[in-house]
């Protein structure tokens, strides 16, 4: 998924950066509020990661205005702000989750999972495709007693796909997943991830529609558990 991180510390941003695109999503990090303001005007983040004290003003003030133009998109804090009326004043704000500095990377990349899935409108994190069965909160495919292995960035094509299950998703989409802002976008990476993705779990995991995009196939559905 494209992901807009709003954090103004250099050490900080960056390790949130690359741990972020690491799990094969793409990551747009923004120092001020205004340029979180320019990035939203032109790209559909799916998620937002956001400080609450920022150069150029409150985070808490960005988020309530988000929410004041019914921009519903979910967003997570991560403030050193550790008090109760603080969590609080950001969960009544709007904010979809709270995490407090300093924390752990791994429960970051937890709590991205869970609210994208809730915002999704999918709560099971476990979903069965044939003989796989899918845990994207673990990110983890099981086919029987053996387990298949997807790099991050297949992972990133598998849950765009599986978001919208039974819709058809653009190329564009797909690439709005991959990219952050000045990466070099290959033509034929969106094919190449569906060909991996198709060898690993079967040529009827993903559908092409030519001209129009892709879906997952029709045994794709619920939860497993």
């Amino acid at each position: 998924m494209r992901i807009l991180l709003i954090e103004d510390d250099p050490v900080l941003g960056e390790a949130l950066r690359d741990h972020v695109a690491g799990q094969g999503h793409a990551v747009d990090w923004m120092q001020t509020l205004g340029d979180a303001r320019d990035a939203l005007r032109v790209v559909d983040y799916a998620l937002i990661l956001l400080d609450l004290r920022l150069p150029d003003g409150s985070g808490i003030d960005f988020l309530r205005a988000l929410r004041r133009r019914s921009d519903a998109r979910p967003v997570i804090i991560l403030t050193a702000h550790d008090q109760i009326s603080d969590r609080i004043e950001g969960l009544n704000s709007g904010a979809d989750d709270y995490l407090v500095k300093p924390f752990d990377l791994g429960e970051l990349t937890a709590r991205i999972l869970a609210v994208s899935r809730r915002a999704g409108g999918n709560v099971a994190p476990v979903l069965a495709f044939g003989d796989f069965r899918i845990n994207r909160a673990d990110r983890q495919i099981v086919a029987g007693q053996d387990e298949v292995s997807l790099s991050g960035r297949e992972w990133a094509v598998l849950d765009v796909l599986i978001a919208r299950p039974g819709a058809i998703v653009s190329k564009g989409q797909i690439e709005e997943a991959l990219y952050a802002f000045g990466s070099e976008i290959e033509s034929n990476t969106v094919e190449v991830y569906v060909s991996r993705l198709r060898k690993k779990l079967g040529r009827q995991a993903i559908l092409t529609l030519r001209g129009v995009g892709y879906k997952m196939g029709e045994t794709c559905g619920g939860s497993a558990a």
